[in-house]
């Protein structure tokens, strides 16, 4: 399966993946997850918002145990943000069948469309959707960044896009979701454990900051008649790191564009997107606060005109503590458990459904890169790990 799908949207030069949403290398992606789920003989299902599933046994059942994750990536992401949790997910169940369990609940793999956002700059688009915390307005309003509404993407990809919105008819048949992931971070690296549970994800957010001055000549133009909306832009990146490091936070200027973008030109707008995380909510707000009110007195300075939107935010998500316990118990109550500050599908679920996670060592700790890495043991390990779950859960 690994070698299947390795190949797809990877770049001949970063060696990174470029599989955006409802791009060619997405709809392979969906493709390869179709012909895993048909050539097990489960039923194959694509629903309103686009995410895939495939079941073992009645898709219309009721308190379903579900395992999966998502295929697109990052601008040349890693090979093992998300696509590891769903080829998990079929050899867990290619494990099961080994060991001759049978199920006493549906079973079903998923893969949510669009988590990454970034094409459309939303994250988690396909569970937002499901979960009613992304409304049809809101879906319609997204556009890529050559202009393109997302309902034209879906439709050009064979799916329609009238037919997208809440799905709580399907949320209420699911029982329990347990997603696999490779870690983002080096915290079971320093344990020296092969795998982990999640207990929390950080409270996380992205905000547009719009910083409006004037172009003009680079070569005629004296610097202290310019109004370099740059300038004020680097200082609030700099601003950023100093208050996410006082706080014991995170804060990151990732993305930038530029009008009118010319090597000779001073800029008339600069455009930078800040992502900032921290353990709680209280930690998150003052970092913010103090970051936009840098960006704001050194707009004011140098006569620069600002505007901060907030894109997207997600509250502190505590992962079902039934849950959780119950898959450490079925795992022999000795895995470390540990936070994060990774956004995932089952953090947006988490407030409609029981969610659970499980992390695989990422002996790197780099992740949303082509240096992303999981040793083959540990995936295995990922792999009877998440099996031992899904025969605890639904085998019982």
């Amino acid at each position: 399966m690994w070698r299947g799908l390795a190949p797809i949207g990877r770049d001949a030069g970063s060696q990174g993946y470029r599989r955006y949403a409802w791009s060619g290398a997405d709809l392979e992606c969906r493709d390869w997850f179709r012909a895993q789920v048909e050539a097990r003989g489960m039923v194959y299902e694509a629903d309103r918002n686009g995410n895939q599933w495939g079941w073992a046994g009645d898709p219309g059942g009721a308190d379903a145990v579900v395992v999966g994750s998502h295929l697109d990536s990052v601008p040349d992401g890693g090979a093992f943000d998300g696509p590891l949790g769903v080829v998990s997910s079929f050899a867990a169940l290619d494990e099961l069948r080994l060991r001759g369990a049978e199920f006493t609940r549906p079973v079903a793999v998923t893969n949510f469309g669009d988590e990454e956002g970034a094409r459309f700059g939303l994250a988690c688009v396909g569970s937002r959707l499901t979960a009613g915390q992304l409304t049809l307005a809101q879906a319609h309003a997204l556009r890529d960044g050559d202009g393109v509404p997302l309902p034209r993407a879906m439709e050009a990809a064979g799916y329609d896009p009238d037919t997208i919105g809440p799905d709580p008819e399907r949320l209420g048949r699911i029982g329990a979701f347990v997603e696999l992931h490779v870690e983002q971070g080096r915290a079971l690296d320093l344990t020296g454990d092969p795998v982990g549970i999640a207990s929390s994800i950080w409270p996380h957010g992205r905000w547009r900051f719009d910083f409006h001055g004037e172009a003009n000549h680079a070569g005629t133009t004296r610097l202290a008649d310019r109004r370099d909306p740059m300038l004020t832009y680097a200082e609030t990146v700099l601003a950023a790191r100093r208050e996410a490091a006082l706080a014991g936070a995170l804060a990151t200027f990732g993305k930038v564009a530029v009008e009118p973008n010319g090597v000779n030109a001073i800029p008339s707008l600069v455009r930078g997107w800040l992502d900032s995380r921290a353990a709680d909510q209280a930690t998150l707000d003052t970092v913010v606060t103090a970051i936009e009110a840098a960006a704001h007195e050194h707009a004011d300075r140098a006569g620069i005109d600002l505007r901060v939107v907030r894109e997207s935010f997600t509250p502190v998500v505590e992962f079902a503590h039934s849950l959780r316990d119950e898959v450490g118990r079925i795992l022999g109550g000795k895995l470390p458990v540990l936070g994060t500050g990774a956004g995932h599908d089952a953090g947006i679920l988490s407030g409609s459904i029981p969610t659970a996670m499980l992390f695989v060592r990422n002996p790197t700790g780099v992740s949303h890169s082509p240096a992303e890495f999981a040793a083959e043991d540990d995936c295995v390990a990922g792999v009877l790990a998440l099996a031992d779950v899904l025969e605890g859960l639904a085998c019982t």
